[in-house]
């Protein structure tokens, strides 16, 4: 009796995993689910130690033993979706970016929200003009510091501080000049409420890029926002396209289709290829859930879609959650005393940090300086520095580029790379946009490729581990794959149609194979099933056996004879 009790409870503990997830401050929630819990009742656990009613904005992100991201499904097992050995790791994330963070109804929320739009700004995807990443970054000071006070702020203090990727001397004493004149008397949730509806008119405003290929073979990065689909390359938004435009969402192995409709009907296909199978689905799969939640009236109308053609089994997904027109409904009926807020302050994090880890840029060796110029230099027509670079400038670039920051010391003649003074745009700059800090691998290995260092000093974010020695040298032929194009489209869109025809061929002789098999059954077999006895019994099967089937088998056997028996005399 003994010894089974002790079996039962081994078998269950075996059921039981550890999970952790990394928040948005970057402190962890440790737990533990039984083998068939769903994604549901581990983000209900998570939203309830936050204190989190909201939560239709946020989401559970992982990465699997691929390298490939994935957003946690609610509708499913955790320790089915994860594939990985446990303890499991996790981050939360926000998933849908409120079309107005301001309107938000709790201040936990817009807390919540004003993290991620933080962390979104260190690693490169919220990109905007000089004077407005200054005034964003005096905002976040503000709310980490409070009020400027001269006894414990001496010259040169928001130099401690990191909000950016790099950034100059000048922006510093801009972003100090900000909080000490204009922010004063703020506090942290005002601050806080400043930033957001600062972000929310910026135009990579919930950005999250998925690095692709146009068919022209050119570095492209597709993006899901509150108002529609984007397209950047090169930092540019080269296609905005309104939700409802937006008609089909489909894919094919790594080619993602767009079906777009426009006014004076007009019909577009955009067509773009990932750089595998897997992050062309997960591209395709965060498109229907934005879509569904931006733009249905209610959850009610959300269908489940299929990227199959007419005769073959393709992938189907459904959204299951709210639509942001609910969950607005939802907020406004929210009635409890607001909760504490326990705010991160000026806790350093580990990936992204208020305090920084290193000099500036405009501070660093002169060594340091030549190989980030050059890497730079090397790096524009590949991915380089895609995971944790807010774009740079480059006066080496011709007029379009405003000049370098000249030092005055005996190394002035070195170029610096530094944000410019008037033009930190997504509009113009030379670097291609950045995607999320997750691919921190991809990052080293094009630094690795472009010939530059790498500091000891940049950390990886949890979602994804430090590749191997054969993992990089894999991951180095796929990236060098991904940087030199897809080939020919033409000839990849002539093997296409050719495979598409070859697919409706078969199919087609597969069913007339099965309608022959079924009329001999039916004509030479003497099956008695009600089923063939009721069709041999109709006139028009009888005229058809006696008129055309039986004269078409006797002259197929009177040349079955012929050909045997000129075979025998030969």
């Amino acid at each position: 009796m003994l010894s089974r009790l002790m079996s039962g409870s081994s078998r269950s503990l075996e059921r039981e995993y550890s999970c952790t997830v990394r928040l948005l401050d970057d402190s962890e929630y440790t737990c533990t689910i039984q083998r068939d819990a769903k994604g549901q009742y581990l983000f209900d656990l998570l939203c309830h130690h936050l204190n989190l009613l909201e939560k239709d904005y946020f989401g559970i992100r992982f990465v699997d033993p691929d390298k490939q991201r994935h957003w946690l499904e609610f509708t499913k097992s955790v320790v089915k979706q994860l594939r990985s050995q446990p303890p499991f790791t996790m981050c939360f994330r926000v998933k849908f970016y409120p079309a107005d963070p301001a309107a938000l109804k709790e201040e936990i929320t817009r807390y919540l929200v004003f993290l991620q739009i933080k962390r979104d700004l260190y690693h490169g995807r919220l990109l905007c003009k000089t004077s407005d990443a200054a005034l964003l970054a005096a905002y976040i000071l503000q709310a980490e510091i409070g009020d400027y006070d001269p006894g414990k702020h001496p010259e040169g203090y928001s130099s401690k501080f990191q909000f950016f990727p790099k950034h100059s001397e000048k922006l510093e004493r801009k972003i100090a000049e900000i909080h000490k004149t204009e922010l004063s008397g703020q506090t942290p949730a005002t601050s806080e409420l400043n930033f957001l509806r600062k972000a929310q008119t910026l135009e990579t405003y919930g950005v999250d890029p998925h690095p692709c290929k146009d068919v022209s073979g050119n570095a492209a990065f597709l993006a899901f926002t509150p108002f529609g689909f984007v397209v950047l390359q090169g930092n540019k938004r080269v296609h905005f396209i309104k939700w409802n435009e937006v008609t089909k969402l489909k894919f094919e192995g790594k080619t993602f289709y767009l079906h777009v409709s426009q006014k004076e009907e007009k019909k577009i296909i955009l067509t773009y290829f990932a750089p595998t199978p897997e992050a062309c689905k997960h591209l395709w799969k965060c498109g229907i859930e934005n879509q569904a939640f931006y733009k249905l009236e209610k959850s009610s109308q959300v269908r489940t879609v299929s990227s199959s053609n007419l005769f073959f089994k393709g992938s189907r997904f459904r959204y299951s959650g709210r639509v942001a027109k609910e969950v607005m409904e939802s907020s406004a009926k929210i009635k409890r005393e607001p909760p504490e807020i326990h705010r991160a302050g000026m806790v350093p994090s580990q990936s992204c940090p208020s305090i920084t880890h290193g000099p500036r840029l405009s501070s660093v060796p002169r060594t340091r300086r030549r190989a980030v110029h050059i890497s730079i230099m090397e790096g524009l027509e590949s991915l380089r520095d895609s995971a944790h670079s807010t774009p740079v400038r480059s006066s080496s670039h011709g007029d379009t580029f405003l000049p370098h920051v000249r030092s005055s010391r005996a190394d002035s003649n070195e170029r610096v790379a530094v944000i410019a003074d008037e033009a930190y745009s997504p509009a113009d700059s030379v670097l291609p946009t950045p995607v999320a800090e997750h691919s921190l691998e991809l990052m080293l290995l094009s630094r690795q490729i472009n010939g530059a260092t790498c500091s000891i000093e940049e950390e990886k974010e949890s979602e994804a581990s430090t590749p191997t020695a054969a993992e990089v040298e894999a991951l180095g032929g796929e990236l060098r794959v991904l940087c030199h194009g897809h080939g020919r489209p033409e000839e990849e869109q002539v093997n296409k149609f050719v495979l598409s025809v070859l697919r409706l061929l078969l199919v087609t002789m597969g069913l007339l194979f099965v309608l022959l098999l079924l009329l001999i059954i039916l004509t030479e077999s003497d099956l008695d099933i009600a089923f063939f006895r009721d069709i041999r019994q109709t006139p028009e099967f009888e005229q058809f056996h006696y008129q055309y089937f039986c004269p078409l088998r006797r002259w197929f056997a009177c040349k079955i004879r012929s050909v045997v028996s000129l075979l025998i005399d030969t």
